[in-house]
């Protein structure tokens, strides 16, 4: 679709006249007679009014919002002063923050797509013309009216909090669970990524807003724009064996990084040291992120091994801040980080920056989704012959000192940076403590609202553009860039408006969703009364169950049995209680209506374990078939009745295996509870079947034995394949 068309059927009829003129601007430029200079002269005024008209109209409704935000926050300020407030008037409030939100959506739209609308008339202008109007367009206009700097984060943050207080009606939160986590050093999550259009980045925020509130890292402080920017420089050598042990996943392949958060200075100087280690070979070749803290000064030293682990464990000690375990496993992460520095000769490489919007109850990482805007790729290295990374004084530094959170870095050359064009959405989920995927994010996953990619890495991507003659191997996803990510749209998915103008989220009015979480609170009203946090045993192998598709004709007799046939309820994991808050529920989708959950798709590993533990014991099975029939064919009475007892005792468990094995299929087809998917009866059966066989064998071999041990015995012994 050309770009005229697509701007004229975005356009919000209201607002037609605060549109920059686009198709008048580029009709202007496709006019041979325009093109002269005192034409050219007028265009630019032209440009000049335009950008004017739209900073002005955006940064108008960007007031009005944040003074209808501030009067909500009055209001529930008046609210918290008194003894009792209805529940009622509480979800007054959300619902007008729920019309605040759709109304923050509408003009970021307006916002971005005015943007790329300058963007592309400039670059038009450009190249018929051959003038540097980008540099006059940039440096003078944006100065004056900076609308590629016009932000909707600190609004849509307040929307979160003062929503967060009305879904607890008041009620505060644990006070420690904004401490909790804080220090941790090591997280193990299932994690998926996601692209999201710039048009729809603050639509799939609030839909996310609805259900989890924005996290915010540090609570000590008021919140400000510029606490979004996460800033990371990673490291590697000049073959670039980190990157490429990245690209193919190999075990034990390793990403270093050094980062920070916010803008960082002598107020906020921690610089977070990073390993992510695919197969780590110590964690039974589990996935693992883990992180220890040093300040900005201590880096450089740090780096090149002047600082050392022994200096860091005596600092620690010295601050009595941690305990001597804690202590212990950061020494372990900085000593691990500290050797691949120094073995494999790794040094800064490119720099990531973004500005992330984290949303999580305070102090849970059970589930935890973040959305990474801005996304920018920065040269750290000086393997051109560039020094790229010194100080005022003209020694070499473990970052640019050029640069810090400004996004978008017009002071870079071209050849340096790369812009990304999407948001990145990551969804990491802690499995092995329980929890799944809620119905909700199922449902925005699967909309038009993101684009999956499997295994995109943020590091990975920047390397291969901006050493693309560097690195042989390029990621699967650059081919992606060259097409629209974007899809038809999901009826019911993401914000709009019913026929009276209420705000709509994926279809549905915002009470009719508190509603149904209050309905789904009542059903386990019984464990919260219990008022004991804990931890449901039910660790799944899969963290985002798929769900099962009605296209069913090709699957065989057993699997349709088991797709007609409801299974026996589950005992004791419908419920997932918050440490955070008693009761509070995690899976939010209730066994009852799992099966109505929208399409996913599995993960093939988990296929193909499947399809290796039914070989496994297929196997087994034919190497029993085997000794059975030698029994029968060669043995005597005793040895075929032994070889018929073993040639059942196969056969039930080849059909055993293929009835588990179809059974697990049926689990990852439909979405089913994981917790089945273990096998806690067969080995069991297994090896008293074997057992009893044996006992069979002994009893009906006893008399011949203890015979042929007698005095009289004469008989001669008896062939060694006779006797197990």
């Amino acid at each position: 679709m050309k770009f005229n068309v697509e701007f004229n059927s975005k356009i919000n009829e209201p607002w037609r006249d605060y549109y920059i003129q686009y198709n008048q601007l580029n009709a202007q430029l496709k006019d041979p007679i325009s093109t002269n200079a005192l034409n050219l002269q007028n265009f630019q005024r032209r440009i000049e009014i335009e950008l004017r008209k739209v900073y002005g109209f955006v940064q108008k409704h960007l007031d009005q919002l944040t003074n209808r935000v501030n009067a909500c926050g009055s209001t529930l300020k008046n609210y918290k002063s008194r003894a009792e407030v209805d529940e009622y008037a509480y979800d007054a409030v959300a619902d007008s923050l729920a019309e605040i939100l759709v109304d923050v959506d509408d003009i970021a739209k307006f916002h971005n797509l005015n943007l790329c609308a300058f963007d592309r008339i400039i670059k038009k202008y450009e190249k018929i013309t051959a003038s540097n109007l980008i540099t006059y367009h940039f440096n003078k206009l944006l100065e004056a009216y900076p609308l590629d700097k016009q932000r909707f984060d600190d609004l849509i943050v307040l929307i979160s909090e003062q929503h967060d207080i009305c879904r607890l009606h008041g009620n505060p939160r644990v006070a420690q669970a904004y401490d909790v986590g804080e220090e941790q050093t090591a997280f193990e999550r299932a994690t998926n990524k996601y692209w999201v259009h710039p048009d729809h980045i603050n639509e799939v925020k609030a839909v996310i807003l609805l259900h989890l509130p924005i996290h915010i890292f540090n609570q000590r402080k008021q919140y400000e724009s510029k606490d979004a920017a996460v800033s990371s420089v990673y490291f590697d050598n000049e073959n670039f064996d980190l990157y490429h042990e990245r690209l193919e996943r190999s075990k034990g392949a390793e990403a270093v990084r050094m980062r920070w958060y916010g803008q960082c200075d002598e107020l906020n100087d921690d610089v977070y040291i990073e390993r992510k280690t695919h197969h780590a070979p110590w964690l039974d070749e589990r996935s693992i992120k883990d992180r220890f803290r040093l300040k900005e000064g201590q880096v450089n030293g740090f780096i090149k091994g002047a600082y050392s682990v022994n200096d860091y464990k005596q600092e620690l000690g010295l601050k009595k801040k941690m305990n001597p375990l804690s202590i212990e496993e950061n020494c372990f992460i900085a000593d691990g980080i500290q050797k691949s520095i120094k073995e494999r000769q790794l040094q800064p490489v490119c720099r990531v920056f973004y500005n992330r919007t984290a949303f999580q109850f305070p102090g849970d990482q059970r589930l935890r989704i973040s959305l990474d805007s801005n996304l920018t790729f920065i040269r750290e290295d000086h393997f051109d012959g560039t020094r790229r990374r010194t100080d005022k004084t003209g020694r070499e530094n473990w970052r640019r000192c050029d640069i810090d959170i400004e996004y978008p870095f017009r002071n870079v050359k071209e050849h340096d940076i790369l812009r990304f064009p999407y948001a990145i959405l990551e969804t990491k989920i802690q499995s092995h403590l329980g929890q799944t995927i809620p119905t909700w994010l199922n449902q925005l996953l699967d909309s038009h609202l993101v684009h999956e990619v499997p295994h995109f890495s943020k590091y990975i991507h920047g390397a291969s553009y901006l050493f693309n003659d560097r690195v042989p191997k390029m990621p699967y996803w650059l081919s992606e860039l060259d097409y629209d990510i974007r899809k038809p749209v999901t009826p019911n998915a993401g914000l709009s408006r019913s026929k009276s103008f209420k705000p709509l989220f994926n279809g549905r009015h915002r009470r009719s969703i508190t509603q149904e979480h209050i309905a789904q609170q009542k059903e386990v009203e019984k464990p919260k009364r219990l008022d004991v946090p804990h931890l449901s045993l039910n660790f799944h192998d899969n963290p985002v169950p798929p769900v099962t598709n009605e296209n069913t004709p090709n699957r065989d007799l057993l699997s349709k049995y088991f797709l007609n046939n409801k299974l026996p309820e589950e005992k004791n994991h419908d419920y997932k209680l918050s440490p955070l808050v008693p009761g509070e529920l995690l899976n939010s989708t209730p066994l009852n209506k799992r099966k109505n959950l929208p399409m996913k798709k599995s993960d093939p590993k988990s296929f193909f374990a499947n399809e290796r533990t039914f070989i496994s014991w297929l196997q087994f099975c034919a190497l029993m078939l085997t000794v059975s029939l030698n029994l029968l064919n060669y043995g005597d009475r005793i040895s075929r009745i032994v070889g018929a007892c073993f040639i059942v005792i196969s056969s039930a468990i080849a059909m055993y295996a293929l009835a588990r094995f179809q059974l697990r299929s049926y689990y990852m087809r439909t979405g089913r509870s994981a917790s089945n998917m273990e096998d806690i009866y067969g080995p069991v059966l297994l090896c008293i079947l074997l057992v009893g066989a044996l006992c069979v064998n002994f009893y009906l071999r006893a008399p011949l034995i203890f015979s042929s041990l007698g005095p009289d015995s004469s008989s001669p012994a008896q062939p060694m394949y006779q006797v197990l």
